[in-house]
């Protein structure tokens, strides 16, 4: 891809920075390393330049975009090799940048290194996007995902162990080739435990060109559709229950612009990925609030703005 060319920002204020093109895992449902190929990390110093000429440019918040970003590895201009975790620290220290957010982040790949940099990193939002895609450690190697349940469930208590407020949030496929309801309610257990922030949930649709759409035992759509309303139901009750335990906070908010439905009501989000409407005044957007949760529902919060 050549480099320095200007991207359109859907906001003045946050922007999406690319890392890495292109993807190694395989996953045995998923298209992407055919039509993206293998794996390209861009060169640091390189994404350091631009992070800086957005954060001069009126930027606050930076999202690194890769489908795995966890195992980037860049060759910097010197021929040193840098990991996530090094290019995380040293965009840290861009002086006029505010948060650091990534995605997607691939469980397999997810270091110590990177966890520690969640806990002393300031800039490094307490927010973490991990597909899980399956509760059942069977269907995670048919998946082809290289982790199982009890890997992944150890991932999530070093993270929460390292930083007890992080939001987690995650995918999860339902409906895949061969999912027995045993293995489905393997899921709804992973779920119930983990207690998810958010997830994007999706009913399994075959992708011509990958293994599991030659699978032969598919699942039919009504089986599909049954157990999907169930994880549903499952994610708003842990997404209702840990947003509430917000009600009474004083959060720190980037404040996005108007609502859509409500005059004179602002949309911004939390370092955790938090969605708050409140009142204010417009001259606010791109700029951190400090704002007191005072209501919650299951997909966002509601807040008034703390005064100086």
């Amino acid at each position: 891809m050549p480099e320095g060319l200007p991207a359109r920002r859907m906001f003045g204020h946050k922007s999406f920075v690319n890392i890495m093109y292109g993807c190694n895992n395989f996953c045995t449902y998923c298209i992407v390393p055919y039509t993206r190929g293998r794996e390209k990390s861009r060169v640091p110093e390189n994404i350091i330049d631009e992070v800086r000429n957005l954060v001069a440019d009126g930027v606050k918040e930076v999202t690194l975009l890769g489908q795995n970003v966890n195992s980037y590895r860049g060759m910097s201009l010197e021929g040193k090799e840098w990991d996530f975790t090094d290019l995380i620290w040293s965009l840290a220290g861009i002086e006029g940048l505010d948060r650091i957010r990534f995605m997607t982040s691939h469980p397999k790949d997810l270091s110590d290194k990177l966890i520690d940099a969640f806990a002393r990193c300031d800039k490094l939002c307490n927010y973490i996007h991990l597909p899980v895609q399956s509760g059942s450690s069977s269907v995670l190697k048919r998946m082809n995902r290289k982790y199982d349940r009890e890997r992944y469930l150890e991932l999530v208590r070093k993270i929460r162990e390292a930083v007890p407020g992080i939001a987690i949030s995650t995918d999860i496929i339902v409906g895949f080739p061969g999912e027995t309801e045993e293995e489905f309610e393997e899921t709804l257990a992973l779920a119930k435990e983990v207690q998810y922030d958010s997830a994007f949930t999706f009913l399994y649709s075959p992708r011509k060109g990958t293994p599991a759409a030659e699978y032969e035992d598919q699942i039919p759509e009504t089986v599909k559709h049954e157990r999907f309303n169930r994880l549903v139901d499952i994610m708003n009750e842990g997404s209702k229950s840990r947003n509430a335990a917000y009600v009474g906070r004083i959060c720190k908010v980037l404040v996005d612009g108007p609502d859509k439905k409500e005059m004179g009501i602002l949309n911004g989000r939390t370092e955790e990925f938090k969605l708050v409407d409140f009142e204010g005044s417009e001259e606010l957007i791109g700029q951190i609030v400090d704002v007191k949760i005072t209501a919650s529902n299951t997909f966002s919060l509601r807040g008034e703005l703390v005064n100086d």
